[in-house]
């Protein structure tokens, strides 16, 4: 507990993703320290602060479960570009430009734009860390932006240079998970704690794929990995680690597209979680997103945005992509076989705001602390104002929140029991100099590295 005052919010219209607790359309939340202390319906408010809530929806707090924060300050960059232009402009060009204060400014500015939409949770997938120092300035920014965060340490894929091994030959740098676990991370109960981004299978040879499957396992860190995007490097890696018990709970798959459904199946029934990145998937060439694959098998996806180089970071934009690519898969899949158009929905708004809360809780390990409005869990919350001209009136709020919301109608953001945002505004001290350092930054980037742009600016 914290010395956080108590705050209850009246009257609102509550969507508490905990089927025990329940939905309220005239509900209050009472927040004690850093926990939700009650959820219900006239509760007393003793010495808490009262927030008004009428024409406001409250929901929990959202979780962004895979986004390349590092990436924050290219915004745009590569809306043009399919996977393998990707690759060649990005991976080995533009991240090899990037210093440790780039790496800073664009996760803090990234942390800050995920809080102010509404996301209060981050599985930030840092992969452009070359040095410890690189490490430790995306460390520091999630700690100084107040968001929590799994941060899911990787490696850089750069072109190797003479004489050096190719990324997908080097295992995952156990020096530095234990320089990690022993600095930053040595406690659990933070805001931030640690996980790793390794290559997977698709991505490494078997032996790396092994190692660094083994390495999460020692240290019981989630290990999430990209699968998919072009030839695997190891083929019938999956089935050998398999084999070896080495896939199970706490192994997080990102994409996924080129999977069987019989792989699907199998992995879900280990409890290996999916995280799908639908806009990002369908614009450069992964394919199209595994939703329905996965529901289809018996599990349930989270989702996330992947690269805002490429796309907005709003997760409501995320989760409608998500709903509106899976209804397309069904419906299309409907008329093929029986002709007509599926007498219902195959997925409903309700799942969509399930994948974007509680089920990114669950990938990232955290379903016991956040993810639903449940007495007893960290008090992660977000108002949504609903009397706004997008919203109002309110018939069904779980469709309100999904196809209709957007950052503009975030007003309120709590993590911990601490606001973040209040009354539309973000709790930090001069976001102007943030923005400044930010496209400094990324104009630096770009100007080192020549990459071709339809807009030049004098400024750049």
């Amino acid at each position: 507990m914290t010395d956080t005052p108590s705050i209850l919010i009246r009257n609102a219209i509550v969507l508490s993703m905990d089927d025990a607790v329940g939905d309220f359309l005239d509900g209050d939340v009472l927040v004690s320290g850093d926990r939700i202390a009650a959820v219900g319906h006239g509760l007393p408010a003793g010495e808490a602060e009262v927030i008004d809530g009428r024409g406001r929806i409250v929901i929990p707090g959202i979780v962004n479960a895979h986004m390349h924060t590092w990436q924050t300050g290219l915004r745009g960059l590569t809306a043009n570009m399919t996977l393998l232009e990707y690759f060649r402009w990005v991976h080995r060009g533009l991240a090899t430009a990037f210093r440790p204060a780039d790496i800073h400014i664009a996760t803090l500015a990234g942390a800050l734009g995920q809080i102010n939409a509404g996301a209060t949770t981050l599985g930030d997938w840092c992969h452009n860390n070359p040095t410890p120092d690189h490490t430790d300035a995306a460390v520091d920014a999630l700690f100084e932006s107040g968001i929590r965060a799994v941060f899911l340490h990787g490696s850089p894929k750069p072109d190797p240079k003479p004489g050096q091994p190719h990324f997908s030959e080097v295992p995952h740098p156990r020096h530095e998970v234990e320089r990690l676990m022993r600095g930053r991370f040595a406690s659990r109960d933070q805001l931030a704690t640690l996980g790793l981004a390794i290559l997977g299978p698709h991505y490494s040879t078997m032996e790396v794929a092994r190692a660094d499957f083994r390495l999460a396992r020692e240290f019981g860190l989630v290990a999430s990995m990209h699968q998919g995007g072009g030839e695997a490097k190891t083929p019938g890696g999956w089935e050998r680690l398999e084999a070896e018990g080495l896939v199970g709970t706490g192994i997080n798959i990102v994409h996924g597209n080129n999977l069987s459904d019989e792989q699907i199946r199998r992995f879900v029934g280990a409890g290996v979680s999916f995280t799908v990145t639908p806009e990002n998937e369908m614009t450069q060439g992964h394919g199209f997103p595994i939703t329905g694959r996965v529901l289809s098998a018996g599990g349930q996806p989270s989702f996330g945005v992947d690269i805002e180089s490429l796309v907005s970071s709003d997760m409501f934009t995320v989760a409608r992509m998500a709903l509106a690519c899976q209804r397309a898969l069904d419906n299309d899949l409907s008329r093929r076989q029986t002709g007509a158009i599926p007498e219902t929905c195959s997925v409903s708004t309700r799942d969509a705001l399930r994948w974007i809360t509680l089920e990114g809780a669950r990938m990232l390990g955290l379903a016991d602390r956040i993810g639903s409005l449940t007495p007893g869990k960290q008090a992660d919350i977000v108002m949504l104002r609903a009397d706004d001209w997008n919203m109002w009136p309110v018939h069904d709020p779980c469709s309100t929140v999904i196809m209709q919301a957007s950052t503009g109608n975030v007003e309120a953001v709590m993590i911990a029991g601490r606001f973040r945002k209040r009354d539309g505004r973000l709790d930090w001290p001069d976001a102007e100099h943030v923005k400044r350092e930010l496209a400094q930054s990324g104009r630096r980037i770009v100007a080192e590295l020549g990459i071709p742009t339809q807009l030049r600016t004098a400024a750049a």
